[in-house]
């Protein structure tokens, strides 16, 4: 493994690292609100599972490459402790997890460390995880919960610490290959962006974990889980409907006026669910500001005792090219579906 260049690292760092602030609120990074789904349409493997543990998934990358150089042969994994570097990894133990999972193999003997060799179930999991290593999405996410749960490990005393020594730990690693300093920094934007940690401007440049980041921390779900939480305090926190399209916590304000022809239903999901997403959508705070009030006046409109049409379809549209205007993402994007079919509801 090649060893890390610390002094280059952290002159990069240094470069890029004062203008990722400014970058994310010029360019915020944009993560699909289905955190689990992979670009190929797969989960995220579970940290229980081989694959989904950094230390164990670069040890059946590397089982890959000494069954390739020689297929008949076990293998001792005190070389791959020692080539790793890895002192506090024993590797008998590191054979076993592998076995208690039949990813391998094992032979014992007397007085001698066990030796592994793969089985089908191995190359298997091998197979996925070189194809998940190349779902960026997935990697993004991963660094961002990885190097989270470092800093709240390391420094969760809010104490400033370099962010690169983070690249020097088992955990840099997904699917078996290295976390790169472009991923983490990008991955210090977003946390950086969602107030998760705040950087320092010492030098070496360091961050530090906010009250916030600690918070997430201490729920034990992941980075993504935590910012797509509406904010405490949102007007619409409550405004979500249940399968039959009831707005819950609303109902004894809400009736459907449909003796003039109106179904103000669609109306009232869509601002429930503007109010609810705003958030993760990535746009400036002025604008995301400006578009909770739309919503909240569709809502007020819809759950009136006579909605206006004129109005809702007023509202509607203005949501719909705000979300055309400000943002990209996948929440973005099922709020200009629900706009179209409300308002195509509407013209009906």
């Amino acid at each position: 493994m090649a060893r890390i260049n610390q002094r280059a690292i952290d002159k990069h760092l240094k470069d890029i690292v004062k203008g990722y602030e400014r970058a994310a609120k010029r360019n915020p990074i944009r993560v699909p609100i289905q955190t689990e789904a992979t670009g190929t349409g797969g989960t995220m493997p579970g940290r229980d599972t081989a694959e989904g543990d950094p230390t164990l998934a670069r040890l059946l990358v590397w089982l890959d490459e000494q069954a390739q150089q020689n297929p008949s042969h076990y293998i001792d994994l005190t070389r791959f402790v020692e080539e790793q570097q890895l002192p506090d990894e024993d590797p008998a133990v590191l054979a076993f997890e592998l076995e208690q999972r039949d990813l391998v193999s094992v032979v014992r003997g007397m007085g001698e460390l066990p030796q592994v060799h793969l089985t089908d179930a191995g190359r298997a999991a091998i197979h996925r995880l070189k194809k998940l290593r190349l779902d960026r999405a997935a990697r993004l996410r991963y660094t961002m919960d990885a190097f989270h749960r470092w800093l709240f490990d390391t420094a969760g005393d809010q104490k400033p610490i370099n962010p690169v020594l983070f690249l020097t730990t088992p955990a840099a690693y997904f699917a078996g290959s290295e976390i790169t300093g472009t991923e983490l920094f990008e991955a210090l934007a977003h946390l950086a962006q969602h107030q998760l940690i705040e950087h320092i401007d010492t030098e070496p440049p360091t961050v530090a974990i906010t009250p916030q980041g600690v918070s997430c921390a201490l729920t034990g779900g992941s980075v993504q889980d935590h910012v797509s939480q509406p904010r405490p305090g949102t007007t619409y926190n409550n405004y979500m409907p249940n399968a039959k399209g009831v707005i819950i916590g609303e109902q004894q304000h809400f009736a459907q006026n449909v003796t003039e022809g109106i179904d103000p239903t669609l109306f009232v999901q869509l601002a429930g669910y503007i109010g609810q997403v705003s958030p993760i959508l990535g746009m400036p705070d002025e604008d995301r500001v400006e578009l909770e009030r739309v919503a909240e006046d569709l809502h007020a409109e819809a759950t009136s005792r006579n909605p206006e049409p004129g109005r809702l379809r007023q509202f509607a549209t203005q949501l719909k090219d705000k979300l055309l205007e400000g943002a990209s993402t996948m929440a973005a994007t099922q709020g200009i579906q629900m706009a179209e079919q409300a308002l195509g509801g509407l013209m009906q």
